[in-house]
């Protein structure tokens, strides 16, 4: 059963959705959004990382996630988990703190503060999927999610690769994707109107989840749900088979 997870960005440069839900109260808005469309996961970043992007320190990404987390809080406690896209273990620890459940962590330097961070909290991690073999053993009881980092400086026939190999990855453990609305879907149709590459993500969420994905990490939140609940049904899974996330 692939999940999926609904991106909210509290950040004024992302590549897709920058500025749209910079203040609390639209973030928090939008987060309400994806859970009545069916989002399982909500996974709530402070910091754009598309490339070029100006890095921020955690002062500043705590002070845009910190509001729309308390007002999350109440709404998904014990249904629809927060997951914090972060690189700062200094932002993990504070969101953890609030009730976060999951920290997404897109670079492999702070790994090993981010899984000491999580065990102490009972929370998961997500990790690039090149980090797994560093893992300490005394910390390999925190539950993992393993990213392979599509679109962070691969080429078209790497992100294909990396598709590909999903069935292997997930011999290793839970896979996350996160190829929404990113270069590869453009590469692939050469469409280059924004917004009008639906289909094209709509095929790498189904693709990942036929794979053997766990989590897919999506902007089309309504849309995603609707192809794997066909999909479940399809498969002989019913069509209460894929959770909303």
């Amino acid at each position: 059963m692939c999940q999926v997870m609904g991106i909210v960005n509290v950040t004024p440069d992302s590549f897709s959705d920058g500025g749209k839900f910079n203040k609390p109260e639209e973030a928090i808005r939008r987060a309400r959004n994806l859970i009545a469309d069916g989002a399982d996961i909500i996974d709530l970043g402070g910091e754009s990382t598309r490339p070029g992007a100006t890095p921020i320190g955690w002062e500043e990404e705590w002070a845009r996630i910190e509001p729309v987390l308390r007002g999350l809080s109440p709404l998904v406690a014990g249904s629809v988990p927060i997951s914090i896209d972060t690189y700062h273990p200094e932002t993990a620890a504070r969101a953890v703190a609030l009730g976060a459940r999951i920290v997404n962590c897109v670079y492999s330097e702070p790994v090993l503060d981010m899984l000491k961070i999580c065990a102490k909290n009972g929370a998961e991690l997500v990790i690039p999927a090149k980090s797994l073999g560093s893992v300490p053993t005394d910390l390999g009881s925190v539950p993992l999610y393993l990213d392979p980092m599509i679109g962070f400086g691969t080429t078209r026939e790497e992100d294909l690769a990396i598709l590909q190999s999903i069935p292997e990855l997930a011999k290793k453990g839970r896979v996350l994707i996160g190829a929404s609305r990113k270069r590869i879907v453009k590469r692939l149709t050469g469409e280059k109107v924004p917004g009008k590459d639906l289909a094209g993500n709509l095929t790498i969420a189904v693709w990942a989840a036929l794979q053997g994905a766990s989590v897919v990490r999506v902007h089309d939140v309504r849309e995603t749900v609707q192809a794997l609940k066909v999909l479940a049904a399809l498969r002989g899974n019913g069509t209460t088979a894929v959770a909303a996330s």
